[in-house]
């Protein structure tokens, strides 16, 4: 069950998309049961998922990353700029950064890992459909230590550039606690968003106190909920805070927030 109110909003139209039946039944099993969501059909390839997003018009998408012919984010890339309203959720057995990071430039809204609970997954999904895409905090410490390493990132595109996907590594296979997998820790630098203008550094900043408090804890990882049971206010107040700091900011979403957050220094104020 969500947390959010489904009764007064219509189902959200899904679609999922993995080539193997059983991810694609993995799926269907968790978000069948969601009054929130209504699954309007499945595909088996990128190929599928573009012919079908054409003919159904979902307003979310489940997309596997990898893929045989038309890989996940390809797929990603074409239906984004045919559809740019579509909401596209990467699903992957890896939490590699560098995943992460193509499927955003891809267009992606979200990234979930296939060995979640039900729960989370429907709970990260609810938040995706109202526009709150949290990062877990796991992810989040993730991404703070690799801006801390300041490597670059080998680039991604030309695993599909003929149609094929990147190779799965048997350490992808490989879960570790928390959802972590072995993979090695990648590097990223170049496929960054932009730098936010370091504001904070010259001594000033356009945020207010609490937005900074907002700020620092959602690079921590701290969902909506969470900050508004820590600071005793509303969800609806967290995503005017939130949406007034990506406004004051010029940024888009909480990546790149946790980067100007540790760029700042902001993260640093908290054990």
């Amino acid at each position: 069950m969500t947390n959010h109110n489904t009764a007064a909003r219509r189902r959200v139209r899904l679609l999922l998309v993995d080539d193997h039946p059983h991810g694609r039944e993995g799926m269907r099993m968790i978000v069948e049961g969601d009054p929130l969501f209504e699954i309007v059909g499945e595909a088996a390839s990128g190929e599928e998922a573009l012919a079908m997003n054409e003919r159904l018009a979902p307003e979310m998408i489940l997309m596997d990353i990898s893929m045989p012919g038309i890989g996940g984010l390809e797929a990603t890339r074409r239906i984004k700029a045919a559809s740019p309203e579509v909401k596209i959720v990467m699903v992957t057995v890896s939490d590699d950064i560098t995943h992460l990071f193509e499927a955003l430039r891809r267009g992606a809204q979200g990234y979930l890992l296939k060995n979640l609970t039900a729960s989370s997954w429907l709970e990260y999904l609810s938040a995706v459909a109202v526009d709150e895409a949290p990062m877990s905090k796991g992810l989040a410490m993730r991404l703070l230590q690799e801006f801390a390493s300041g490597g670059e990132e080998p680039p991604l595109a030309r695993h599909e550039a003929s149609g094929t996907t990147r190779p799965k590594s048997d350490a992808a296979e490989t879960m570790g606690p928390g959802g972590m997998t072995a993979v090695g820790r990648p590097h990223f630098r170049a496929q960054l968003p932009a730098r936010p203008p370091k504001s904070a550094a010259l001594g000033t900043t356009p945020l207010t106190p609490r937005e900074l408090e907002v700020l620092e804890r959602v690079a921590h990882g701290e969902s909506n909920r969470e900050i508004a049971e820590s600071f005793g206010i509303s969800e609806h107040t967290v995503k005017n805070h939130l949406k007034h700091i990506l406004q004051k900011l010029h940024l888009a979403n909480r990546v790149q927030l946790t980067r100007y957050a540790y760029e700042q220094g902001y993260v640093n104020r908290r054990e």
